[in-house]
């Protein structure tokens, strides 16, 4: 189980949710990418209005005909995995908006039931012996 805590570097992808990489969405390469990297885990987040670069306002009211909503990918690890992840966003993202944030991560547990370095359980509050 991949642990972490402290400092940290928080990566965000804004991108459309129509943007896409071979056919398939943008987002879900960004996602395996960071997985297969090895990155301690990314989440894509659906916005419901917002605006970028094009000054064009995307949302999802019901009588507007914008189906291109925000999307923000985000990624927190290592600054150096982090920083070691850029250059396949270089790749990837043509259109949309990279920011890094410093972060400090107080509890990273996974799901097997391992308690992390401080003795903590997972969610369900099992220990394992």
């Amino acid at each position: 189980m991949t642990r972490l805590t402290g400092r940290a570097l928080r990566l965000t992808v804004y991108i459309g949710e129509d943007d896409t990489w071979h056919h398939k969405p943008l987002y879900t390469e960004i996602v395996h990418r960071a997985h297969t990297a090895g990155l301690a885990g990314a989440s894509v987040f659906r916005g419901i209005e917002g605006f970028g670069a094009s000054s064009r306002i995307h949302t999802c009211r019901l009588l507007s005909l914008s189906e291109d909503l925000p999307v923000a990918v985000v990624v927190v690890d290592t600054e150096e995995r982090v920083r070691a992840f850029l250059p396949q966003l270089d790749e990837l993202v043509t259109e949309g908006l990279v920011t890094l944030d410093e972060c400090e991560v107080i509890r990273y547990v996974g799901r097997t039931g391992e308690p992390n370095e401080a003795g903590e359980t997972d969610a369900k509050g099992k220990k394992s012996l």
